[in-house]
C-alpha cells in the first residue's frame, strides 16, 4: 500500500490480506505507550515499597492505557490507510498518551485524575474522528462506524461529568468501564461487522506483551541501580536479579507458545473474550514489574508483601494465559492441570519463603512449565 499519497479512500481491509504486519506508524504509536506504562509501573513500585500498594489506582490508570491502545489497534486492523489524515489523527492520540503519562504521578500521589483524564479524552477524540471518517467513506459499514463514534463520544461525556460532579468515585468508574466495554458489542451487533485481521491482531497483542515485559526489565534495572547506590550488592542480590530476568524470559517464551493468529482465524466469535481477557494478563505483567523492582532494590529486608507483589502477578498471568487461549486453541497448549499446579505453588511461595525465595521459586516454576509444554509438543506428530 502506498504511503506517500495525501489521501486514500478509507475502506475495510480484507480479513485474509497476505503478509499483514504492524506498520511503522503502529510501532511508533506503541512507543508512546512505553512512557505511560513506565510511569504507572514506577508509581506502583513506590506504593509497594511504602507498604501500601495502590492496587486500585494502578488498575484504574492501566485501564485507560490499555483500553485506548486496544481500541486503536482493532480500528487500525480494519481501516489503516496510512495516508496523511490517518497519520495526523493517530499522532493526536499519541499526544494524548503522553499527556496521560504526565498525570500519573498526580493521580497516584493525591488522587488527582484531571491530567490523566485529559490525556484519555484527547486519545478518544482522535479515535472518534477516525470512526467518523470511516462512516463517511465506507458506505457499507457506515452504521457500524457511526455507532462506534456515538458510543465513544457518549462515554467520554460520562467520564468528564464523573470527574467534575462525583470526583471519579469508584462506583462511577465501574459504571463507565462497563459502558466502554459495551460499545464494541453494541456497535457490531445487527450491523455489518468490521474486517479485523486475526494474524495482525495477534501480532499487535504480542508486541504489547513485549512492551510490558520490557517495562518489567526496566523496573528491575531501576531496582538494581537503587541497590547499587545503597551498597546492598551481595549474593542474595545477584540471585534475585538473575532470577527475575529468567522469570521474564520464561513468561515471554510461554506467551508466544500460543498460536493466537490461527485460533482467532478459526474462531472469530471468541475475539471478545480473548481481547478483553488480555486486560488482566497485561495488567499482571505491568504489576510484576513493580514487584520485581522492589524485590531487587530491597533484597535484604523485603517484606512478605513484596513476595506477594511478585507471586500474585505471576499467578494471574498463568491463569489468564490459559483462560484467554482455551476457547480458541484446541487442545490447549498448556494442560489445565499443569496450570493449576503451577498457580498453587506460586501462591504458596510467599507463605514459606522470603521475597528472594519467591522470585527464585516463581522463576523455577515458570521455567519448568515451559519445559513441560515443549516436551509435550515434542512428543506430538508433526
Amino acid at each position: 500500500m502506498p504511503t506517500t499519497r495525501l489521501r486514500i479512500r478509507m475502506t475495510a481491509r480484507p480479513i485474509d490480506e497476505p503478509h499483514r504486519t504492524a506498520s511503522p506508524l503502529e510501532l511508533l504509536f506503541d512507543l508512546t505507550f512505553v512512557v505511560a506504562v513506565a510511569a504507572v509501573t514506577a508509581e506502583f513500585a513506590h506504593s509497594i515499597a511504602d507498604g501500601h500498594p495502590d492496587v486500585l489506582g494502578f488498575f484504574q490508570v492501566f485501564f485507560a492505557i490499555w483500553w485506548a491502545w486496544m481500541n486503536f489497534t482493532w480500528f487500525a486492523s480494519s481501516y489503516d490507510t496510512d495516508d496523511v489524515p490517518y497519520r495526523l489523527l493517530t499522532m493526536v492520540q499519541m499526544a494524548g498518551v503522553l499527556v496521560l503519562a504526565a498525570g500519573v504521578h498526580a493521580a497516584a500521589s493525591s488522587g488527582d485524575y484531571r491530567i490523566v483524564l485529559a490525556g484519555y479524552l484527547l486519545m478518544r477524540v482522535g479515535l472518534i474522528a477516525q470512526w467518523l471518517r470511516a462512516a463517511y467513506e465506507d458506505v457499507e459499514r457506515r452504521r457500524t462506524a457511526l455507532k462506534y463514534a456515538v458510543g465513544i463520544a457518549v462515554t467520554q461525556i460520562g467520564w468528564a461529568l464523573a470527574l467534575v460532579v462525583l470526583d471519579l468515585s469508584l462506583p462511577s468508574f465501574v459504571v463507565l468501564v462497563v459502558l466502554e466495554l459495551a460499545v464494541p458489542r453494541w456497535a457490531e451487533h445487527s450491523t455489518v461487522t468490521t474486517n479485523w485481521h486475526p494474524h495482525h491482531i495477534a501480532e499487535r497483542y504480542g508486541l504489547f506483551a513485549i512492551i510490558l515485559l520490557g517495562e518489567s526489565v526496566l523496573a528491575a534495572s531501576r531496582g538494581v541501580q537503587a541497590a547499587v547506590e545503597a551498597d546492598q550488592v551481595g549474593g542474595a542480590f545477584i540471585l534475585v536479579a538473575g532470577a527475575g530476568l529468567v522469570l521474564l524470559f520464561a513468561l515471554w517464551w510461554l506467551y508466544f507458545l500460543h498460536p493466537s493468529g490461527e485460533g482467532l482465524s478459526e474462531r472469530r466469535a471468541h475475539s471478545y473474550s480473548w481481547g478483553y481477557g488480555h486486560y488482566f494478563l497485561f495488567a499482571a505483567l505491568a504489576a510484576l514489574g513493580g514487584g520485581l523492582e522492589v524485590a531487587v532494590e530491597e533484597t535484604t529486608h523485603a517484606s512478605q508483601a513484596v513476595g506477594y507483589a511478585v507471586a500474585l502477578p505471576v499467578a494471574v498471568f498463568l491463569t489468564m494465559l490459559w483462560l484467554v487461549h482455551a476457547p480458541i486453541v484446541s487442545p490447549p497448549v498448556t494442560p489445565l492441570i499443569l496450570v493449576l499446579i503451577s498457580v498453587t505453588v506460586v501462591l504458596m511461595l510467599p507463605l514459606v519463603l522470603s521475597a528472594v525465595g519467591v522470585v527464585l521459586g516463581c522463576a523455577a516454576v515458570v521455567v519448568l512449565l515451559v519445559a513441560a509444554v515443549l516436551s509435550r509438543r515434542g512428543r506430538r506428530p508433526a
